[in-house]
Parts: C-alpha cells; sequence; structure tokens
C-alpha cells in the first residue's frame, strides 16, 4: 500500500482512454489499497476535462454522463479530498512565482507539498505525486517530491 496525490492530468486519465490510462486504473483500483489524495479544484477540472471532450465530438453524451457518474461516486467513496485553505493558496502563489507554474498546476503543488509535509510529520510513508504536467513534475522533483508520470507506462494505448 502507497500513499498517491493526484493531479488532473493524471486522474482523467481513469475515465479517458490514454496513454497511461491502465496504469492508472491499477493505481486507483481498490484492490490496490492505496491510499488516494486529490485537490478540491480537481473535481472541476475532471469534470471540465470530460464535457470539454464531450463537446469536440470525442465522446457521445451518454459516454461523459457515464465517465461523470462514476467519477462522482469515486469522489465520494476512493479519494480523500483536501480542502483549499487560505494557507494554501498563499503557498500556490509561492509556487507559481518560484517555479513559472500555471495557477492551477501552483495549487495542485502546494497541496501535494503541504500533505507531504504532514505525512513525514505523522511519521507515514512518502508520498507520490501522480501526474502528467511536465512543469508540475519538474517543480515537484526540485521540491523533493516523489513524482511518477502515467505517460511512462504507455502500455494501454491500444485500449
Amino acid at each position: 500500500m502507497a500513499d498517491y496525490f493526484f493531479d488532473t492530468s493524471a486522474l482523467v486519465k481513469r475515465h479517458v482512454i490514454e496513454a497511461g490510462s491502465a496504469w492508472v486504473r491499477s493505481l486507483v483500483h481498490a484492490r490496490a489499497a492505496h491510499d488516494l489524495y486529490i485537490a478540491r479544484i480537481t473535481a472541476v477540472e475532471v469534470t471540465s476535462a470530460i464535457t470539454r471532450r464531450q463537446h469536440s465530438g470525442h465522446l457521445s453524451r451518454a459516454q461523459a454522463g457515464a465517465m461523470l457518474g462514476h467519477f462522482r461516486r469515486h469522489l465520494a467513496q476512493r479519494y480523500h479530498v483536501i480542502e483549499l485553505t487560505p494557507s494554501l493558496f498563499d503557498a500556490a502563489m509561492r509556487a507559481a512565482r518560484q517555479h513559472r507554474l500555471r495557477a492551477y498546476d501552483a495549487v495542485q503543488l502546494a497541496v501535494a507539498l503541504n500533505l507531504h509535509q504532514r505525512h513525514q510529520d505523522a511519521g507515514l510513508g512518502p508520498l507520490t505525486l501522480v501526474s502528467a504536467d511536465q512543469a508540475l513534475n519538474d517543480a515537484a522533483t526540485a521540491e523533493g517530491l516523489a513524482v511518477e508520470d502515467p505517460r511512462s507506462h504507455p502500455e494501454d494505448t491500444r485500449e
């Protein structure tokens, strides 16, 4: 069992077939018994990503609806959702400036770093950031976080 923090670029692969989807699904499956964390904004971003794919014609209305329903069930039952606080936004502003990140990537990094520190303080095992965003991955690595990129597990591109 391990602890993973998913940003949106990785978590959307749970629902939309892309390179790395099978690997992500193996991590989030309940039988894997991992602790899975996401930032509250990830719910908005995943909903947006699926909805945008529907409106661009890559998903039917039924497919998008099924994906969103499945995501909502996971949101309620499978993920530990980290609420955003003023101190996390302050840390995100610093991260955006220091690492030149996009706004939501800076928020994701701030949440991951905060959660990682809480894990260390509690004597828990390491936290791994799962992200397919190279700028975020580079910033997280620079901050000392372990990072896994689902794109390095492309075995399922034919699904």
